[in-house]
């Protein structure tokens, strides 16, 4: 879990190897089920693996997503 005191911030501002949870995941409906069918949901743990020309490799559910960053920006850990 990442040691910040309260607040959240984006995934896309996370360290390679830290790992995070996640508090809650910004956007339209369309945003949040999108990222959802690919594991990201409140509460599950993540780790940013990568991060590489604008887009980020994440652990989450014991399998490794590539997701954009501006698709990272929406994920508040």
């Amino acid at each position: 879990m990442n040691g910040r005191r309260g607040g959240s911030m984006p995934l896309v501002m996370a360290g390679i190897g830290e790992e995070s949870y996640i508090k809650r995941i910004k956007g339209r409906d369309e945003t949040k089920n999108f990222l959802e069918k690919l594991g990201f949901v409140v509460g599950v743990k993540v780790m940013v693996v990568s991060k590489n020309n604008g887009n980020i490799i994440v652990n989450v559910k014991d399998s490794r997503v590539a997701i954009s960053k501006e698709m990272a920006t929406r994920i508040m850990i």
